[in-house]
């Protein structure tokens, strides 16, 4: 994970698969399915199945919710376990859009682009990367509720805190908000420390029954409840764009079927492409009330030692960007008790949280240590 070159999107992701199955004990060929994402540049896809050797699957299939995928994904396994259809699925992401001498910032750039119609008068108006959409969301936040760039900067800070103690972060030397304040801009009002990492690797996650989970390698991370949403916001004029993220819908459906509710919550593993994201997400998951997002930043809260111990990994703005693998896996992390330094002592109920497109799909996961009663 992070800065490493010289090999595919594909290898990542078959080595991440071979690997998971190690870890739950399991042989390569117990897997009767195969969901994989592929990133925006699409680098998996069905035939990764072919490259592992894996023959007469129940179950093959891509998925693409950009970064909600992972929820998806796992929400898809767990229905076709639930109904039979299959024993035992992998479900996996992988992308190595960095090259090396290449910038961070070039890898997802895409080229020249032409513009028509809508399209065009976007354009004219400088909306030209998912940044300047991103800085277009946080700034109309910002309007309406009074959050501030300093507000935005404590998420860094804290995020940056847990990195620190993560083995695996590319970045793990401790921020201040003054550091936050000092890094360049990037769409204003978005520095440079506001927004999240690009990185080259893979990760797979293995989705079967408790009677099999029971009996793998490792503790189980129990899938309680799921839920996600599709908001398709409009940039217009009465729209809720940039003032309500898709978690005030998913959240709910998920808590719902898991049985918890907001003060349930041990862990918060949150989708975080910018830190207004992930702020945006702690106030339409209830963790505080709407617009009071900054300020509970700047509580400490979120930080190692706070209340709501948040991205304790340091999400994708310090560990790693494996969109919502990255939370995803974290969740997983702190689920089974392995965290080491960073691990929260109480992680009975975990949730985790993924955002696709530009605040455009949702999904959310409630994960447990314990199954369901």
């Amino acid at each position: 994970m992070g800065k490493v070159y010289g090999r595919t999107a594909a290898e990542f992701a078959a080595d991440a698969v071979i690997l998971a199955c190690q870890d739950a004990g399991y042989d390569l060929h117990d897997l009767d399915g195969l969901l994989v994402s592929g990133g925006v540049q699409q680098g998996v896809g069905l035939s990764l199945a072919r490259d592992l050797g894996l023959r007469n699957l129940n179950m093959l299939s891509e998925v693409q919710a950009y970064g909600s995928t992972a929820g998806g994904m796992v929400s898809i396994a767990a229905m076709a376990v639930q109904s039979g259809m299959v024993n035992t699925v992998a479900c996996v992401f992988a992308d190595a859009p960095l090259v090396q001498g290449g910038s961070a910032g070039a890898a997802y750039g895409g080229g020249r682009r032409s513009f028509s119609g809508i399209g065009g008068i976007a354009a004219a108006s400088g909306l030209l990367s998912t940044n300047a959409m991103y800085a277009l969301a946080a700034r109309r936040h910002m309007q309406r509720y009074g959050t501030t760039s300093e507000q935005f900067g404590a998420v860094a800070v804290a995020q940056r805190a847990w990195a620190t103690m993560n083995p695996r972060a590319q970045m793990r030397d401790a921020i201040t908000l003054e550091d936050h304040q000092d890094s360049r801009m990037i769409a204003d009002p978005l520095h440079l420390l506001d927004c999240c990492l690009v990185s080259n690797g893979g990760i797979a996650v293995i989705v079967t029954n408790e009677a099999r989970a029971r009996a793998s390698a490792k503790p189980a991370a129990y899938i309680l409840g799921w839920g996600q949403t599709h908001p398709g916001y409009t940039r217009t004029r009465g729209s809720e764009f940039g003032l309500v993220s898709g978690a005030a819908i998913s959240g709910p459906i998920a808590m719902k079927m898991a049985g918890v509710s907001v003060g349930d919550i041990d862990v918060r593993e949150l989708y975080d492409c910018y830190t207004y994201t992930a702020l945006i997400s702690l106030e339409d998951y209830g963790f505080c009330e709407k617009g009071e997002g900054g300020a509970l930043a700047e509580s400490g809260a979120l930080a190692p030692g706070g209340s709501l111990p948040t991205n304790t990994g340091g999400g994708q703005l310090s560990s790693y960007y494996m969109w919502g693998f990255t939370p995803l896996s974290e969740a997983v992390i702190q689920t089974r008790g392995e965290g080491g330094d960073r691990q929260v002592a109480k992680h009975d109920i975990v949730l985790v949280s993924g955002n696709g497109g530009v605040l455009d799909h949702h999904s959310t996961l409630v994960l447990s240590p314990h199954p369901r009663s």
